[in-house]
């Protein structure tokens, strides 16, 4: 029997010891399993109280289990689950009397969403806002990935798709009757307007400045500047742990150290680079190289030195903030926005690009810890205006917005003044594979494995 129509089983729930631990079983045989691990198959959708027990009929548990006929299951199979205590060795034995089948097997990491995706439970775009949702490490990313699992692409797009096939079936019409030229001429005018209403959306869907494709991986926050001004000091204080080798000795830090930080519900990303200045010692050249590299692609940039000079090392249209540090060593400079507030600073973020522009300043000590709260709360200020517009946004993925803008240039074209039916018809059709894509429909094959394969198993 072919893998993919075999029956597949697997922990569906956190690791072990627990109190209770969830089994899942989907394919044509869970009915014969279950049938045969306790004796017969529960009602379906409701939960039974049984005793397990294995091929020799000694009791492996008392447990609950559940009964999802086809096609009425998460993955559109015969589904059952075995709610069982949470015991390794509880486990251990249920998996040895399920590995007793023929045709019954483990499962793959994502196989189960994936036979969800291919019998038609879900589509391309919940299957990867379900990915999500595992992944989620913030509020913010658990609420866009909730809204995707919910269709929020996912919806618009097979309704996008529907209407195009609805215009190319008007167009294709009028071909067919092209000796009729009252009938081509009458078929044409509903089409094109049709199309570009399309346009029309799917345009503003893109044109939308939201930075929901970055959410899933986090704003980018790169701590930079020469060296011995507390980098390091900061990134474990930001942390609350020690990542980072904190030395006296200037070119300690020689690679890029990342911490993953939750700032007000939004996923931050925070790098330590090393510092910035001129050194005969061609490992460090590498690290300022990359340090430098890694400011200039970074979202926002915190300037960390003694003094205020940032001079030309950082580089890219990134805002830059000047955070002198080390203050419980001496008195802070009148030019530090002691009594700005952070509300009121946070009001001008939007304000501070480029390495000319007003920039905001903080007065620090990462040792002992004296204003770092109000540069934190600063920051998670930063990471919600960024984000803003990006919860309300459809794409959340690079994929779809490519997949939307082939859709956009192709509906553009087929309203090009004079062209023939026939290469409006066929633009037409390109759209529509587009979008089809897009939904996981049509030749998506390259990619399926990239994307399910990053689910836990179970899943």
């Amino acid at each position: 029997m072919h893998p993919n129509d075999q029956t597949i089983y697997a922990l569906a729930s956190g690791p072990l010891p627990s109190a209770l631990a969830i089994v899942r079983v989907s394919g044509a045989r869970a009915g014969d399993v279950v049938s045969a691990l306790v004796g017969s198959l529960p009602p379906p959708r409701s939960a039974r109280l049984v005793r397990i027990r294995d091929q020799n009929q000694d009791v492996i548990d008392e447990c609950v289990v559940l009964w999802f006929a086809a096609p009425a299951s998460a993955t559109g199979e015969d589904v059952a689950e075995f709610h069982i205590h949470g015991g390794r060795a509880v486990l251990a034995a249920l998996v040895k009397a399920l590995a007793a089948f023929d045709d019954v097997r483990p499962a793959e990491p994502g196989e189960f969403t994936r036979r969800a995706f291919e019998n038609g439970k879900l589509d391309l775009t919940e299957a990867e806002g379900l990915d999500d949702l595992i992944h989620a490490d913030t509020e913010a990313q658990r609420r866009l990935a909730v809204r995707q699992l919910g269709g929020l692409l996912g919806d618009r797009a097979r309704r996008w798709r529907a209407q195009i096939i609805e215009a190319l079936a008007l167009i294709e019409a009028g071909i067919d009757f092209a000796d009729e030229g009252d009938v081509q001429g009458e078929l044409m005018p509903p089409a094109l307007r049709t199309i570009a209403a399309l346009h029309d959306e799917i345009s503003e869907v893109l044109a939308a400045q939201g930075k929901s494709e970055r959410l899933r991986d986090g704003l980018v926050v790169a701590i930079a500047g020469p060296p011995n001004v507390g980098k390091s000091t900061l990134i474990n204080r930001l942390a609350r742990r020690e990542v980072a080798i904190v030395s006296p000795h200037a070119g300690t830090t020689r690679d890029v150290i990342e911490v993953q930080l939750d700032l007000g519900g939004y996923p931050v990303t925070v790098i330590d680079t090393a510092g910035i200045r001129e050194s005969d010692d061609p490992v460090e050249q590498e690290g300022v190289r990359r340090a430098k590299a890694r400011a200039a692609e970074a979202d926002l940039v915190l300037w960390l030195s003694a003094d205020e000079a940032i001079g030309a090392a950082v580089e890219g249209s990134a805002p830059v903030w000047r955070v002198r540090n080390k203050v419980d060593l001496g008195p802070q400079v009148d030019t530090v926005l002691a009594d700005s507030g952070v509300a009121a600073l946070a009001a001008n973020l939007w304000q501070t690009e480029g390495a000319a522009a007003a920039r905001p300043a903080f007065a620090i000590s990462a040792k002992r810890g004296d204003g770092v709260g109000d540069l934190i709360e600063a920051l998670a200020e930063f990471a919600a205006q960024y984000f803003a517009r990006g919860e309300a946004a459809v794409i959340s993925r690079h994929r779809h917005r490519v997949l939307l803008q082939d859709a956009a240039v192709m509906l553009q074209c087929s309203m090009e003044d004079g062209l023939a039916s026939e290469l409006v018809a066929e633009e037409l059709r390109l759209a529509a594979v587009a979008l089809g894509r897009l939904l996981g429909r049509v030749d998506v094959e390259d990619v399926l494995g990239e994307i399910f394969g990053r689910f836990c198993i179970g899943k």
